[in-house]
């Protein structure tokens, strides 16, 4: 079977595996109404990053700053460490926005309203 050849820039792979690792920690350690909150949250960046895979580097950068805000960078820790959700809300839709993709905005929910 031949292997699919992606015309990813470096780091798309690796800011997807940050996305998925942290939703399997998440899975494991969060409550069912921030688990939905996440999954939604990751749903977005992964578009965002694949769809800016061959973008300008201002638009990646956007990208893997909200890949950062939402995923810890010491992923030594053992614990999941958890930012205010409400916050990478936030920060994930105004950059969907920005990158015209008005499509991906996470919405509000009760528990998490965006103020």
């Amino acid at each position: 079977m031949a292997a699919v050849q992606r015309d990813f820039r470096p780091g798309t792979d690796e800011l997807i595996v940050k996305i998925d690792s942290y939703l399997a920690a998440a899975r494991a350690g969060l409550r069912e109404e921030d688990l939905a909150l996440v999954e939604r949250l990751v749903g977005c960046l992964h578009e965002l990053v694949i769809q800016t895979s061959q973008a300008s580097a201002a638009d990646r950068a956007q990208v893997r700053a909200a890949v950062h805000y939402l995923v810890p960078r010491r992923e030594a820790q053992r614990h999941l460490p958890l930012r205010s959700l409400a916050n990478a809300q936030r920060v994930v839709n105004r950059v969907a926005l920005n990158l015209g993709r008005p499509d991906l905005l996470v919405e509000p929910s009760a528990e998490h309203p965006v103020r």
